[in-house]
């Protein structure tokens, strides 16, 4: 075992994926010399190379379409997206070109294409810099998106984004790229299935969805609500499309209650479809509506305001007692 944070271990993934093969490069802005902003790629270009460790132009659209260009070629290509807000330049590409490719050429054309995405709030940032545009990626049939939110699975999750055949949006909790974890870094390592979600706190009265950022909120509110005898089970998402609805479904069908909470404004957020696949195949069995918790319909406030604007420990807890309410 490693103690690693998140930004180290997926700086170690990053690392181990071009090891094992020479198809693999990163590519984005401020990420060869500098490490990235965040340092997720420090020291990768002094490693392997500017050929495999490339400083762009501040041109979004341009990584994501050199990137097509490069995974149509027969390239692995991870391309960094700086801040969240910086996503959208890149959005005609990834929506009209990337997500559609595959099928457009009857699965001739793999694109293995990895974005890498910090998201979220909480690092005294403001609009551009602090968003969560996930629905956005969901909602695009064509892409993988997914959601890392420890050490464990960011250095297990990047690796299985670079060897996956199919286009992957992935988002990494900006807040917690300090957090530290025991890392399993050996090849005898037992990796969790790409794609499945995990019950990050077993319980039984009520079922708390979380990913990125907020698995961390979410626990802490399991933790607060169990000194109120409430037995809440948590589980961490990873995988936002697909979405592990059996494992999910099964959840709220033994708990009978459940909560969803993200970062991104509720209206119209990932919650919502979550929520009506759940009411759907879980109406017979729920003692309460499937509640949401997440950011207000606003453009994110200055950094002096983030803290009213992001879910916190009160507001989670608040739809905790609301759901045993009923």
């Amino acid at each position: 075992m490693t103690t690693l944070t998140l930004a180290k271990a997926l700086n170690m993934g990053l690392r181990k994926a071009m090891e094992d093969d020479p198809k693999v490069l990163i590519m984005g802005e401020d990420i060869g010399k500098l490490g990235g902003v965040f340092r997720v790629t420090d020291g990768l270009q002094k490693d392997f190379g500017e050929d495999r460790v490339i400083d762009t132009p501040l041109a979004e659209s341009g990584i994501i379409g050199t990137a097509i260009g490069l995974a149509i070629r027969g390239y692995r290509p991870v391309c960094e997206i700086q801040f969240d807000g910086f996503v959208f330049p890149a959005a005609d590409q990834i929506i009209t070109q990337l997500a559609k490719m595959p099928l457009r050429s009857l699965g001739k054309l793999k694109l293995p294409v990895v974005v890498r995405i910090p998201c979220g709030g909480g690092i005294g940032a403001v609009e551009h810099h602090s968003e969560s545009p996930e629905a956005y990626f969901t909602h695009t049939a064509g892409l993988r998106v997914v959601a890392c939110s420890n050490p464990v699975d960011a250095y297990t999750m990047i690796q299985q984004a670079v060897r996956s055949d199919d286009p992957v949006i992935f988002f990494e909790p900006k807040r917690r790229y300090w957090d530290k974890a025991d890392v399993d870094t050996s090849p005898a390592a037992t990796w969790h299935p790409f794609d499945a979600a995990r019950i990050a706190k077993p319980g039984a009265d009520l079922t708390m969805l979380a990913w990125g950022p907020m698995v961390k909120t979410a626990l802490l509110a399991a933790g607060a609500a169990a000194e109120e005898g409430r037995d809440v089970e948590v589980i961490d998402l990873r995988s936002l499309n697909p979405v592990d609805l059996p494992l999910v479904i099964e959840s709220v069908r033994r708990t009978g209650r459940c909560v969803i909470v993200h970062e991104a404004p509720v209206y119209s957020g990932l919650g919502g479809e979550l929520a009506a696949r759940i009411t759907e195949q879980c109406f017979y069995h729920l003692e309460a509506p499937v509640l949401r918790v997440g950011g207000f319909s606003t453009p994110y406030p200055p950094s002096r305001l983030e803290e009213h604007y992001l879910p916190d420990l009160d507001r989670v807890l608040d739809a905790v007692d609301r759901a045993f309410g009923y």
